[in-house]
Formats: structure tokens, C-alpha cells, sequence
């Protein structure tokens, strides 16, 4: 019976911190954004975000995204500095092919940094990949 079930592999679907110029504050914030590697749209995105480190824990936020067209990306929340000294964990829920899928993101605590700038190229921007 367990062999029966089929639980679907999300893939193509990422989510990256962004490090970029936010003109109302006049200072570089980190951005987080679930990006959309797939060649079709992706419906109903559902983003849970936390940090925690041991016993600290920020409130669980819910992100209703919508839809995330193909080859594109949205923006998820504003990640502040305090925050990236913990665990960040991003859950993505999305449907698509007929299918819900799951995935699950981490930023481990201090990973978050401009040391570990890359170039991101749906973005085109510089920034960080979750694993």
C-alpha cells in the first residue's frame, strides 16, 4: 500500500536571499524571494518562514504568494539583520502539474553574508541560495 504512494520531488523551484538597495530607508536589506526555474507557471505558493537557534524562536510568518509565472520570482519578506544570526527555515507549498508539492528551505545561522554573494540568474541579481 505505501509503495503506492507517490509523493512528487519539487524541483526547479528555489528560494534566495537577495542583498539589495531599499531607497525608502536609504541602506542595503536582504530580501528573501522563492524563485520559479520552471518552464510553467506554478500555482498557489504558500511560504512558512521561522528562525531559531536553540531556544530563541521569531514568530512563524505565512506568505500567500500566488502565482509564480515561469522563469520568474516574487518577493517572500524583508529578512533583517537579527534574524540571519539564526536558523532561517522557508517551507514552499505550491501546485502544479495536477500535483501539490513541498519543499523545504534552510539558511544555517550567519550564512547570510556578503562573503557569500553569487550571481542568481533568474534575479539577476546577487545573492544567496537556500539549501
Amino acid at each position: 500500500m505505501k509503495k503506492d504512494i507517490e509523493i512528487p520531488i519539487a524541483k526547479d523551484v528555489y528560494v534566495a536571499a537577495i542583498r539589495e538597495w531599499n531607497d525608502e530607508f536609504l541602506s542595503k536589506d536582504w530580501n528573501a524571494y522563492v524563485i520559479n526555474d520552471r518552464s510553467s507557471q506554478i500555482d498557489m505558493v504558500l511560504v512558512v518562514s521561522v528562525g531559531f537557534d536553540g531556544n530563541r524562536k521569531t514568530s512563524t510568518m505565512r506568505h500567500g504568494i500566488g502565482a509564480v509565472g515561469a522563469k520568474s520570482f516574487e518577493k517572500i519578506e524583508l529578512l533583517q539583520d537579527d534574524v540571519l544570526a539564526l536558523t532561517n527555515e522557508f517551507f514552499v507549498t505550491f501546485y502544479a502539474d495536477g500535483k501539490l508539492y513541498e519543499k523545504r528551505f534552510l539558511f544555517e545561522k550567519h550564512t547570510v553574508n556578503e562573503a557569500a554573494l553569487r550571481h542568481i540568474p533568474i534575479i539577476d541579481k546577487e545573492g544567496v541560495l537556500a539549501e
